[in-house]
C-alpha cells in the first residue's frame, strides 16, 4: 500500500469506465477508500470485481440528477466519513452533425452529464469535504479546441473549465484545490465510439485521423491519464489550483 492517499476518502463518478476504474485502482494502491459511482449496475459490479471490498463502495446513480447525487455523496460519507477527493469523471459524447441538423435533445443530454453532473457533484460534495481536499473534473483536449459538428461535447468540455475556475476561487480559503484534466484520445471504448462517428462524418479512418494530430503519434492509455489524476488528487499538487492539465500527447500544441 502506498502513502500518497493514505486514509483519504475518494468519490469517482463514471467509476465503471476505463479511466474511472484505472484511477480507482491507483487510488486504492495509494491507500485510499474509494466510492465508485455509475449508472449501470452490471458495469459497477464488474468494476468492483477484484477490488478490496473493505475499501470500496459502489453506488448506482445518474450524475445529472440531484437526488442521485445526494445519495452517492451521502453513501460515501456514511461508509467512510468526510470526503477528501472528488473526481468528477462521468461523461457521454453525443453525435457529430452540422449545426442545422444537430439534435437538441442530444445537446441537452450531453450538457446534463458533463456540466450539470459536475456542478451537482460539487454542490453536494463540497459541504461534506475536509479542508485541504481536491476536486478534479475530467474535461478533454476538446475543451481547448473546436471541431466541426462536435457541438454538444466540445461545448460541455469548455463549460467545465468555467465551473472549475469558479470553484477554485471560492474554495481556496478552505485549501480545497480544483483543477480540470484534459486527456487526449485514449485507447478505450468511449474513444472508439467517438472515432467511429467522426470517421463516418468525415469519410476517414477515425483512429488514424487522431493519431495524425498527436505529436507523440499514438493514443494514450487510461493508466497514463490516471497517474496525472493521482497527482492532482494528492498533496504532490498542493500549490496547484485553477489549472487545466493537458495529458494529450501534445495534441493541443
Amino acid at each position: 500500500m502506498g502513502a500518497l492517499l493514505g486514509g483519504k476518502n475518494c468519490i469517482i463518478t463514471g467509476g465503471a469506465g476505463s479511466l474511472g476504474l484505472a484511477a480507482a485502482r491507483l487510488f486504492l494502491r495509494e491507500g485510499a477508500n474509494v466510492v465508485l459511482v455509475d449508472r449501470e449496475q452490471a458495469a459497477l459490479e464488474k468494476a468492483a470485481t477484484g477490488l478490496p471490498a473493505a475499501r470500496v463502495e459502489t453506488v448506482l446513480a445518474d450524475v445529472s440528477n440531484a437526488a442521485g447525487t445526494r445519495r452517492y455523496v451521502g453513501n460515501a460519507v456514511k461508509r467512510f466519513g468526510p470526503i477528501d477527493v472528488l473526481f468528477s469523471n462521468a461523461g457521454n459524447f453525443g453525435v457529430v452533425a452540422p449545426i442545422e441538423t444537430y439534435p437538441e435533445d442530444v445537446f441537452d443530454a450531453v450538457q446534463a452529464v458533463h456540466v450539470r453532473g459536475a456542478f451537482l457533484a460539487a454542490k453536494y460534495a463540497v459541504p461534506k469535504m475536509r479542508d485541504g481536499g481536491s476536486i478534479i473534473i475530467t474535461s478533454s483536449v476538446a475543451g481547448m479546441r473546436g471541431d466541426p459538428g462536435v457541438y454538444a461535447y466540445i461545448t460541455a468540455k469548455h463549460a467545465q473549465i468555467g465551473l472549475m475556475r469558479c470553484l477554485a476561487k471560492e474554495l481556496a480559503p478552505r485549501r480545497i484545490r480544483v483543477n480540470t484534466i484534459h486527456p487526449g484520445p485514449i485507447d478505450n471504448g468511449f474513444q472508439h465510439a467517438v472515432e467511429g462517428g467522426l470517421g463516418q462524418a468525415l469519410g476517414v479512418d477515425g483512429a488514424a485521423f487522431f493519431n495524425g494530430m498527436i505529436p507523440l503519434g499514438r493514443h494514450g492509455t487510461a493508466d497514463e491519464i490516471a497517474r496525472s489524476v493521482l497527482y492532482l488528487a494528492s498533496d504532490q499538487s498542493s500549490f496547484t489550483t485553477g489549472t487545466t492539465l493537458m495529458v494529450d500527447g501534445g495534441m493541443n500544441i
